[in-house]
């Protein structure tokens, strides 16, 4: 039987979009819960960490880190290389994921236009 996931995370894309569209690629059935950000602080306690995403198998094992999570996935569904070399160039690709939706994060977040600015040059090499 295939195992159950629920992956748990704000109402937005951000760190738990990479694992959203490994699930898609792969053809998963998962539930995408997205929780509003009112609602976070009394389920915040339950988490590991104290943070999201998480992925939860099958009911009850909690994955917890957005990097940790979408190895996971990709080891699960056959995207994560076929030996240590593969493995290495799909790791480098999770992570200069992360590094981009962290720099995008960043600068969507900041609200002054200076400050913007000054993101924007020092993340061009990033995104």
């Amino acid at each position: 039987m295939a195992p159950k996931f629920v992956l748990c995370y704000f109402n937005g894309r951000g760190y738990a979009e990479i694992t959203r569209l490994l699930f898609a690629k792969a053809g998963v059935d998962y539930e995408d819960k997205r929780i509003e950000f009112d609602n976070w602080p009394p389920i915040k306690k339950d988490q590991p960490f104290g943070h999201l995403p998480v992925l939860t198998v099958n009911g009850n094992v909690k994955i917890a880190e957005s990097r940790a999570i979408a190895r996971y996935v990709a080891r699960e569904h056959g995207f994560a290389g076929k030996n240590s070399l593969e493995s290495a160039q799909a790791d480098a690709l999770v992570d200069a994921t992360f590094d981009t939706v962290q720099a995008v994060s960043g600068y969507r977040r900041e609200t002054d236009p200076e400050k913007k600015k000054e993101l924007l040059a020092d993340r061009k090499s990033v995104v």
